[in-house]
Parts: structure tokens; sequence; C-alpha cells
């Protein structure tokens, strides 16, 4: 049976209900602004920057990465909307990255395969955060703002020292949308140091 949040993305056009994760932290944070040059990482199906694009009301861009391709056809054509598709941890997309950058917020989504050994899930899921960490640390402008998710497993102690030193301020979330059974969560960073 599907969930309330699955049967409302397919009635306002979103390809996936995990945008209204990310609706309740803009709602919550407002952490996306008229104007900002958003990296959205792990992007497909496309919600997330469906919805991005509607907050920055045709001021800012957005720039998109997955090693899948976008579901959306409603990013078509807007100028200020850029694919990459590639994984974050291949150095060429890195490169193509950073030609978009510096970005005013970074948006992580992204979820590694799963496995079904949660041990193993959450492992990965690590090693996706510290690599978006990464690049906040190389393509983020100081002053701004970092949300990226990973599933709890033991290790977000250490993401959340590691974004405690890079940001003035770091809050985790996580939102109602999650599914209940989920263990993910998110750590939104806020004005980054310099």
């Amino acid at each position: 049976m599907e969930d309330p949040y699955t049967i409302r993305a397919r009635k306002e056009g979103y390809p996936a209900r995990s945008v209204y994760k990310l609706m309740e932290i803009q709602e919550k944070f407002g952490i996306i602004k008229p104007g900002y040059r958003v990296l959205d990482i792990g992007a497909s199906p496309g919600s997330w920057a469906m919805y991005t694009l509607k907050v920055l009301k045709g001021k800012g861009s957005v720039t998109t990465v997955d090693k899948e391709p976008l579901i959306s056809s409603q990013t078509n054509g807007i100028e200020t909307f850029n694919f990459i598709q590639g994984d974050i941890l291949e150095k060429s997309t890195e490169q193509k990255i950073s030609g978009r950058a510096p970005f005013d917020l970074i948006l992580s989504d992204a979820a590694p395969e799963t496995t079904g050994n949660r041990t193993v899930d959450t492992a990965r899921s690590f090693g996706l955060a510290e690599k978006v960490i990464c690049l906040a640390e190389e393509q983020l402008r100081a002053g701004g703002n970092l949300v990226v998710k990973i599933f709890q497993g033991g290790d977000e102690g250490e993401i959340l020292n590691r974004l405690r030193r890079l940001f003035e301020r770091v809050r985790a979330y996580h939102p109602k949308a999650s599914r209940s059974d989920s263990f993910e969560i998110f750590f939104i960073g806020f004005g980054k140091k310099t």
C-alpha cells in the first residue's frame, strides 16, 4: 500500500516522495534562497531539483549530479538548470562539478545501493557523506550551507564533529516525511567558516 507522501507526490507532479523531506527542511530552516547557486548530489529522480527551482523563482541556479538520469521533464529547457551524469566518487565527475562552483548551498539526499545488511549500508552511507563533506570544503563558498543525509549506525558523531569544524552551526534533523522504518538523518551545516 502506498503511503500518503507517495500519493501526494504523484498528485503534485513530483517523481518521488523524498521532496517532502526537503520541503520540511526548507520550511523549518529556510536554507534555499532566491539567487543561490545550488548543487544537488544524488539528484535522481529529480524531485529535490524541481522543488529547489520553484523556491529560487528563476533567480539562481541548480546543478544536479547522479549516476542515474533524472526522470523529471519539468527541468528541461530551464537555463538555470544543469545535470551532470556521473559518480561523485570519481575524479572526472568532481572536475565537472568544480567547473560550476562555488555554490551557496549543497544538498545531498544521496544513498548507497543497499544490501539489506545495516552494517554494510551504514558504512557505505558514511563514505558518501564523507565525500559530500569533502566537496563542501572545496566547492561551497564561505557562509554557504549544507544538507547531507546519513544512515544512522554509530559514525554520526564523527560526521557531526567534522561538520562542527567546518560550519558556524550544525543541526541534526529527522523529517516527518522520512519513512517510519528509516534510519536516515539529515545534518544541516549553516555558515561555512572561512
